[in-house]
C-alpha cells in the first residue's frame, strides 16, 4: 500500500458510517479500509496519521480520536521509505512455493538473510529484491530496520539451511509476525549432535551471554534483564558412530536456540559448530566436520495458517548435500539400524 520509495500513491477517500461499534481512529480506517478491500497494517495507518496523512474536514487526525458519523476522510498513504540494499540477481536460492502474499524458499548454507554489520551485500534479501513483487515495509516503531530486511519476519543463522517464509506485503508480514509472536508455526529442524543424544523437552531461561555479546546462554539467573523463555524438543532418529541425528521442533524462536540448547543442556554440541561446540576427541568426526565445514543444522519443516487465505500450508525440505554426505560417512563408520527419509520438498 505504501507503494515504492519516492512514488506518491493515489489518496483515498472513506466515510465513517452511521451505524456499527465507535471505535478509535487507526482501528476504524483499519477496518473501512479492509472493508473496500485494502489491506493496510494498522502500524502503517499509525505512520499515516503520524505524519498528517489521514485528514477530516482537512485537519489530522490522531489515532485516538474517535470520530463523528458521516465524518469524510481522505487518506494520503506515505511512500514507502528507500531500502539501502539493492537488487543482487547473483544471488541464488530455490522457492519452494509463492503466491501474491509470500514466497516459502529453501536457503543454501553460507547465505546471509539480511544486512548486518560485516555483511552488507550478497544476501537473500538482495536477491529476493532482484526478483520483484515485493512492497516496501513502512515506518515501523517496533522495527525501525525494517526497510532494511524487506519481508522478512524470521530468520535462519548464516550457516543453517532450510525453510524460510517470506513476505511479499505488508499485511502478509504482520499476520505472519503474529503468527510467530503466538509460537503458532510448525517447525522441525535436523541436526548431527555430537555424542549420545536423549529424547528431552527443554524450556530454559534465555538470553545475551554476560561475557560474549555475540553469543547466547540458557544459563542465566533467574529475573536477569532482558531474560526471555526458550522451549526446544528434542528427539533422537538415529544412533551414529559418535553422534546421533536428532530432530528438533521449536516451541519458541530465539537466535542460536537449539544450537546453545544442544551444547548447554545436552552436552551434545551440533557438529561443527565452531561457536557453541568443542573440538570432537573422535578423529574421524574431527575429518568429517572439517569437510563440512559449518554447524550441522537444517530447517526441514515448516507450517503454518496462511496469513491471508487462512489454509493451512506445510513444507518439507530434504537435508542439503553437504549434511547428507556427513551423514552418510557417519553411517558408514558404523551402520545404524534406523534411517531417516526426509521427503523432497513440497507442499502437503
Amino acid at each position: 500500500m505504501s507503494g515504492p520509495p519516492g512514488h506518491e500513491p493515489e489518496p483515498i477517500e472513506l466515510q465513517v458510517p452511521v451505524t456499527g461499534p465507535r471505535e478509535r481512529a487507526d482501528k476504524l480506517v483499519s477496518a473501512l479500509l479492509a472493508l473496500s478491500g485494502r489491506r493496510v497494517p494498522r502500524a502503517e495507518i499509525q505512520r499515516w496519521m503520524k505524519h498528517g496523512r489521514v485528514l477530516a474536514g482537512g485537519r489530522p487526525v490522531d489515532r485516538a480520536d474517535h470520530l463523528p458519523a458521516g465524518t469524510m476522510l481522505l487518506l494520503r498513504p506515505a511512500p514507502g521509505p528507500e531500502t539501502a540494499v539493492r537488487p543482487d540477481p547473483s544471488v541464488v536460492f530455490a522457492v519452494v512455493f509463492e503466491d501474491e502474499h509470500l514466497v516459502v524458499l529453501d536457503k543454501p548454507p553460507g547465505l546471509v538473510v539480511h544486512p548486518a554489520r560485516g555483511h552488507r551485500g550478497g544476501t537473500l534479501v538482495g536477491g529476493l529484491l532482484a526478483r520483484g513483487g515485493f512492497e516496501r515495509a513502512g515506518e515501523d516503531e517496533r522495527d525501525p530496520q525494517a526497510h532494511l530486511r524487506p519481508g522478512i519476519v524470521h530468520r535462519l543463522d548464516k550457516d543453517t539451511s532450510g525453510l524460510l517464509v517470506v513476505a511479499k506485503t505488508p499485511a502478509a508480514r504482520e499476520g505472519l509476525r503474529a503468527l510467530f509472536a503466538r509460537h503458532d508455526v510448525e517447525r522441525f529442524y535436523l541436526a548431527i549432535a555430537v555424542g549420545h543424544a536423549r529424547r528431552a523437552s527443554y524450556d530454559t531461561p534465555y538470553g545475551r551471554h554476560p561475557r560474549s555479546r555475540v553469543r547466547f546462554t540458557s544459563k542465566l539467573p533467574a529475573g536477569r534483564p532482558g531474560e526471555r523463555r526458550a522451549v526446544t524438543d528434542v528427539e533422537p532418529v538415529e544412533s551414529l558412530a559418535g553422534a546421533t541425528l536428532v530432530r528438533c521442533r521449536l516451541g519458541t524462536g530465539r537466535t542460536h536456540q537449539i544450537r546453545v540448547h544442544l551444547a548447554e543442556q545436552s552436552g551434545t554440541p551440533v557438529l561443527g559448530d565452531a561457536q557453541y561446540g568443542r573440538r570432537p576427541a573422535d578423529p574421524a568426526l574431527r575429518e568429517i566436520a572439517a569437510a563440512l565445514g559449518r554447524q550441522a543444522l537444517h530447517a526441514a519443516l515448516l507450517g503454518f495458517v496462511h496469513p491471508v487465505t487462512a489454509e493451512r500450508v506445510r513444507w518439507h525440505s530434504p537435508l542439503p548435500a553437504d549434511m547428507q554426505r556427513a551423514l552418510d560417512r557417519l553411517r558408514a563408520l558404523a551402520p545404524a539400524p534406523t534411517r531417516p527419509s526426509p521427503s523432497r520438498a513440497r507442499q502437503t
